[in-house]
């Protein structure tokens, strides 16, 4: 990695902990709160592609495990991992990693700009809630000792918020692609 990845990498590090400082917003039959943060989770798949997108959500990760409260609600330390909300966490990683992946794969500059916006939508969809559902409700049923198409379909409450996520990050990526490449120039 370049200092210039490092710093991408730090940047949106930084996105996503600002994102946390927007209080949640908790549901009484799901432990899980809404947060804005896989928003962030998102924006660094799409704007700095697989590998470097991956990066900036590893590296929340280890400052949630160092103890600092960079979760929204002020959330961080090891126990966060072993709670219902781990599942979700874990999968941010490899939801930022798909996103970019993908975004990487069909985001071309000469493409015309709708094709764009399809693209970064399906990828945010793809990775950015997919992939984060992937792992985060198994984990969940698991440690609330309920069905997993029970808590499948609470979990569904997040998905009209996340299509949003997906829209804001669908519309970030395209004004980055357009206005300051960084998706092209992989690390």
């Amino acid at each position: 990695m370049t200092t210039r990845d490092i710093v991408l990498v730090a940047l949106f590090a930084a996105i996503i902990v600002v994102l946390g400082l927007l209080p949640p917003i908790t549901l009484g039959f799901i432990p899980v709160p809404i947060t804005a943060q896989t928003l962030g989770v998102m924006l660094a798949g799409c704007i700095l592609g697989a590998k470097r997108g991956a990066a900036a959500v590893l590296l929340v990760l280890l400052l949630v495990a160092i103890g600092l409260p960079v979760l929204s609600g002020g959330r961080g330390g090891l126990a966060v991992f072993a709670g219902p909300t781990a599942g979700y966490l874990v999968g941010w990683f490899f939801g930022a990693y798909v996103c970019g992946l993908i975004a990487e794969r069909f985001v071309k500059e000469d493409q015309p700009e709708l094709t764009q916006f399809a693209a970064f939508l399906g990828a945010s969809i793809v990775g950015g809630i997919a992939v984060v559902y992937l792992f985060g409700i198994p984990w969940l049923a698991y440690m609330s000792g309920k069905v997993f198409f029970e808590t499948a379909l609470a979990s569904m409450v997040f998905v009209p918020g996340d299509i949003i996520k997906a829209c804001v990050a669908m519309l970030a990526g395209r004004a980055v692609l357009a206005g300051y490449p960084l998706l092209p120039q992989r690390a």
